[in-house]
């Protein structure tokens, strides 16, 4: 099953967020690769592609997982976690009705 994962960012995340990139990424293409990654990417603060030092107001991957405890224990151990970007991440199951 698909399940959104809304990551939340703490205040002034920005310098955490881009240490802890490359690694979120690998796990993302991880997922891409075995197919189960739908879509992925950040919220910006701004209206803007590039935010610049505004930085970013979290997250949202949809990914595919055998049960929403599995989607938990992957989003545990992500590296924005580990960095302390998120100050919470929810995990929601997630129907895709379009396209």
């Amino acid at each position: 099953m698909w399940f959104a994962i809304l990551g939340t960012d703490v205040p002034g995340s920005l310098d955490r967020r881009k240490s802890a990139r490359a690694e979120h990424l690998a796990r993302l293409e991880a997922l891409q690769a075995e197919g189960r990654l739908l879509l992925a990417g950040p919220f910006p603060a701004i209206e803007s592609e590039d935010p610049g030092p505004a930085g970013f107001t979290g997250s949202l991957i949809i990914a595919e997982f055998p049960t929403q405890e599995h989607a938990q224990r992957w989003a545990d151990v992500d590296p924005y976690v580990a960095a302390g970007v998120y100050a919470g991440v929810e995990i929601k199951p997630f129907r895709q009705t379009l396209p």
